[in-house]
C-alpha cells in the first residue's frame, strides 16, 4: 500500500505508518508547500493521501490519483482545500484535526492581550535598557482586564476558548461577531453580537 505525505514526517509517524500497515511511504521532504506537479506526481497510485491545507485537493488531483486512493488524511483544522463533494462521490474517506489547535490558539491570544494590555514588550525593554530607575504610581501601568470590553472574532471553538480563558479575569462584557449570531454559544459568556459593518 502505497502513502504519499505532501511534507516532512517524523520518524515516529513513518514508523507509525509502516506498523499500521504494509506502508510504502512517499513524501515531500520540505516544508515548503509541495508545487502541484510534483503532488500530482507523487500521488498517483496512492492509497492514502496525508496532506496540508495548502494543498489543494480537487477532481484534478484526485483524477491523478486514481482508483486506489481510499483515504485523505489532512494536517489542518478547516478541509477547505479539499474538494468534499468529489471525494464523497468515490468513496474516499476523509481525516482531518478538529480542535487540535483550540487551547493552544486560544491560550496565545490571550498572552498576545494580556501582553499588550500591560505593555510588556515596552517594559522589557526599558529594564534591558535601564530605564526603570525609580518608581512612578502609573508608569508602565497599562490597562487591566478586570471590569473591560473584550471582542472577540468569532464565537466558535476557539472563541469560546478565548472567552473561557477571560473570564475569570473579570471581563464586563463580551462582544463578537461572525457570519452570524450564536446564542446557544453565546449564553454562556452573556456575549453580544456585534454585526460586522
Amino acid at each position: 500500500m502505497k502513502v504519499f505525505v505532501t511534507g516532512p514526517l517524523p520518524a515516529e509517524g513513518r514508523a507509525a505508518l509502516a506498523q499500521a500497515a504494509d506502508c510504502e511511504v512517499e513524501q515531500w521532504n520540505s516544508d515548503d508547500p509541495i508545487p502541484r506537479k510534483d503532488l500530482e506526481q507523487g500521488v498517483v497510485g496512492a492509497h492514502g493521501l496525508l496532506c496540508r491545507l495548502s494543498d489543494r485537493v480537487d477532481k484534478k488531483l484526485l483524477d491523478a490519483a486514481g482508483a486506489n486512493l481510499r483515504v485523505i488524511s489532512t494536517l489542518s483544522v478547516g478541509v477547505d482545500h479539499l474538494a468534499l463533494d468529489e471525494i464523497k462521490k468515490r468513496g474516499i474517506r476523509v481525516g482531518y484535526t478538529p480542535g487540535v489547535l483550540t487551547d493552544a490558539t486560544a491560550e496565545l491570544a490571550v498572552s498576545l492581550l494580556l501582553t499588550t494590555c500591560r505593555r510588556l514588550p515596552e517594559a522589557i525593554e526599558e529594564v534591558k535598557n535601564g530605564g526603570w530607575s525609580s518608581w512612578s504610581p502609573l508608569w508602565m501601568c497599562g490597562y487591566g482586564l478586570s471590569q473591560s470590553t473584550v471582542g472577540i472574532v468569532g464565537l466558535g471553538r476557539i472563541g469560546q476558548a478565548i472567552a473561557r480563558r477571560l473570564k475569570p479575569f473579570g471581563v464586563q462584557r463580551f462582544l463578537y461577531t461572525g457570519r452570524q449570531p450564536r446564542p446557544q454559544e453565546a449564553a454562556e459568556f452573556q456575549a453580544e453580537f456585534a454585526p460586522p459593518s
